[in-house]
């Protein structure tokens, strides 16, 4: 920045070397970094996965011995191990497209075990500019290790939450909104994933308290009114239906009814919750059914289970090893099974119209099974036939069962509740701003006052002191809080993202996924058309403000400043467009690849990651901002491809705020050589593809002691002014007498 004409200071000394000179220096300058750029873009390569996948499966389910081939809409391997089931495996971009950062999805393989848990998540592909040259993919990798062990039905959130039922994981520093997404990807996939396998309940997000049975609600009901309304379920299988189940597996023919048999009834089996006093009180009386109330503790429910036919439910594995093997419940993904202490014999039931049967049960679910009544489950008949001495394979055959809604009562949510099922309800993009509302608040604060500086500009530019400060504490507000802590750079790759956006599906929740980032480009966009490309980069870029930060101090510190001649450094302005339309090509073909050589923007390097990354980016970084120390801001200048693409549609700002004379430039030349970033034609006219909007040449514009035209002016008044005529006072004097 050019000093105040009120402060006093040494002059700076500016050297004007030969055109010869500056064009050799620059020459190894730009070798330089050209070879910088070139050893890192050799330094990053795709990584290739390889059988990544299996040795993933190895190693979350070493005993793993066969792998099916991708089933279902949803493309899910079953995972097996000497014949049972143990786990499936999954790839997240079969089930769902959830855009990243980068606007292509993250993609997951997920390995699930039976009981609907999470055994393993790993990121096969991803397309995140911050994670492909910037944060170790070893972060990425930890962070989805974090999954292992997370029921599917259960809500993780990256960071906060007021849910307190949540599971919550810390963000990846550096790559909040990535975690994000990947977050939900996981979630998302895994849980419908779960539901499509019946793993879980097809339930949204938060759990709803257990639904609590209506003691009150009593009505007399006959078998055939229990049957009617759904609280008495049947499952009839004949013998031929239990063959076709065997179909495939080492039981296959063995034990096969014949055709004449294939219709016979297998069995044919039945099941109620006896809590409900219609359904309890009809089936067991009215003493049988207090008894059975009397001997329940909180939280337990009892099941009637009635068969008759060629199979036993019951069978004789209880009594030498104390577990029911035959029949079990399933809820939620969950297995409840039953024990010998679970379980009573029904002998007298009182429902009119009842058939006989050969075995009735009542079995007890316990408490810390966590049962809810009101949720729908299912009574599992397991069927095994023997394929060796000791081998046998087991088919299933469910029982599904759901408590008529009049014999229930739904507990009402709580506020707590309420808030959080409407976090849980909430699109990704606004979790998000929520969680960032401080960053918002502040960012929101500082573009209003920039908002305020520019349209009050002119009353500004007269106080030039206050202005000057008033700008070091904003460029410093800039690259402390919007760069290093808030990460709000934009760079070139949201630009070719926003383009190709526009042609490949474009989606709101892309761009909203990071606030910070969405705020600066509608503030952007907007000041481009009002004011032109200055206002980002010269107020509101933290690498740029960072560049004239330290090339201030340098000029507080003396350091000799040089300048190319003004011919040179307009043809020089073309680098970096020519730049820019390399990246788009690139990114036409490979936007990855485009990525890659996007790294020739510092930003990453020098803001993101604050320096924490390999030596050749921050060599590259380090070596822009000594140049910097010469020359205010070479790289925005002649190399920026951001600067670039702001500046064509600047081509199209609405308003020509910054005033000029007619005296600019013929003969006036102060404020294009006081212009340090040489947007001033030594014509006097103002580049506004090139203008960083530092308003100093305002602050000359509107200063009587220091713009030369008015410096005339008022010396023209002054002579002009006519000459003081100095009366003769005149004093009345008396006459004497």
């Amino acid at each position: 920045m050019t000093e105040s004409p009120f402060e006093i200071s040494e002059p700076m000394t500016i050297h004007q070397p030969s055109i010869h000179g500056n064009l050799r220096t620059w020459g190894v300058g730009l070798v330089v970094m050209l070879t910088l750029m070139l050893a890192t873009f050799e330094a990053v390569q795709a990584k290739q996965y390889g059988d990544i996948e299996q040795k993933r499966i190895e190693k979350t389910f070493p005993q793993t011995d066969s792998v099916s081939a991708p089933e279902g809409r949803f493309k899910v391997r079953t995972l097996s191990a000497a014949g049972k089931v143990i786990g499936y495996v999954f790839q997240s971009l079969d089930v769902v497209d959830i855009p990243a950062y980068s606007g292509k999805p993250i993609n997951t393989q997920v390995i699930l075990d039976t009981t609907g848990m999470i055994q393993d998540a790993y990121v096969l592909e991803h397309h995140e500019p911050i994670l492909l040259i910037g944060i170790p993919e070893a972060k990425l990798h930890g962070f989805t290790a974090k999954y292992k062990g997370v029921k599917v039905s259960q809500r993780v959130v990256v960071g906060h939450s007021s849910d307190p039922n949540a599971v919550t994981v810390d963000a990846i520093a550096g790559a909040t909104v990535t975690a994000m997404v990947v977050n939900e990807v996981i979630m998302r996939a895994a849980d419908e994933v779960a539901v499509s396998l019946k793993l879980i309940e097809d339930t949204a997000g938060v759990a709803r308290k257990p639904a609590i049975v209506r003691l009150d609600f009593f009505e007399p009901a006959t078998w055939e009114q229990l049957t009617g309304n759904g609280a008495i379920r049947r499952l009839n299988l004949t013998r031929g239906q239990v063959d076709v189940a065997f179909k495939g597996t080492e039981a296959e023919g063995i034990d096969n009814a014949s055709a004449d048999q294939v219709d016979e009834t297998f069995i044919e089996l039945y099941t109620a919750d006896l809590n409900p006093p219609t359904i309890g009180r009809a089936l067991l009386g009215d003493n049988q059914y207090r008894f059975l109330m009397q001997d329940l503790k909180p939280g337990e429910q009892a099941i009637a289970v009635l068969g008759r036919g060629l199979f036993s439910y019951k069978g004789s594995g209880y009594v030498r090893g104390g577990i029911f093997d035959r029949v079990q419940l399933r809820q939620f993904g969950n297995v409840i099974s039953f024990r010998d202490m679970d379980h009573q014999r029904l002998s007298d039931v009182f429902a009119k119209g009842m058939p006989e049967f050969t075995e009735m049960s009542i079995f007890i679910v316990r408490e810390p099974a966590k049962f809810d009544p009101g949720s729908p489950w299912s009574l599992e008949l397991l069927v095994r036939r023997q394929t060796g001495p000791v081998s046998g394979t087991f088919s299933s055959f469910e029982l599904a069962y759901q408590l008529p809604e009049p014999y229930l009562e739904r507990p009402l949510p709580s506020a707590e509740e309420l808030a959080a099922l409407e976090e849980a309800s909430r699109p990704m993009w606004l979790t998000i701003w929520y969680q960032k509302h401080f960053q918002i608040a502040v960012l929101g604060t500082a573009l209003l006052l920039l908002t305020a500086i520019l349209f009050l500009q002119d009353k500004f530019t007269r106080r030039p002191h206050f202005l000057h400060w008033l700008r070091r504490g904003y460029l410093v507000f800039t690259v402390v809080f919007l760069g290093w802590y808030a990460l709000g750079q934009l760079s070139v790759v949201n630009v070719l993202t926003f383009v190709h956006a526009l042609f490949e599906h474009f989606r709101w929740e892309l761009f909203l996924t990071d606030p910070l980032i969405f705020m600066l480009w509608v503030f952007t966009a907007a000041s481009i058309l009002l004011w032109g490309r200055g206002v980002f980069c010269g107020w509101l870029c933290p690498f740029g403000a960072l560049q004239e930060l330290i090339n201030e101090a340098a000029r507080k510190l003396k350091i000799p400043q040089y300048e190319l001649p003004f011919a040179v450094h307009e043809r020089l302005w073309a680098i970096k467009y020519i730049i820019l339309l390399l990246l788009f090509g690139i990114s036409l073909e490979s936007m990855s690849t485009a990525e890659l050589f996007a790294e020739v923007e510092p930003f990453k390097t020098a803001i993101t990651l604050r320096f924490d990354r390999q030596w050749w980016f921050v060599l590259y970084a380090v070596a822009l901002l000594v140049i910097n120390l010469f020359t205010r801001k070479v790289y925005c200048r002649y190399i920026c491809p951001l600067g670039a693409a702001l500046a064509i549609p600047s081509k199209f700002r609405l308003f020509d705020w910054l005033k000029r004379r007619k005296d600019c430039g013929t003969p006036c030349q102060l404020c294009a050589k006081e212009c340090e970033i040489q947007a001033i034609h030594p014509d006097g006219r103002i580049n506004a593809n090139e203008c960083h909007y530092c308003l100093d040449c305002q602050m000359t514009y509107q200063n009587d002691n220091k713009c030369p035209p008015l410096i005339n002016k008022r010396k023209k008044r002054v002579k002009a002014a006519p000459a003081t005529v100095q009366l003769i006072p005149v004093v009345e004097v008396t006459a004497l007498e």
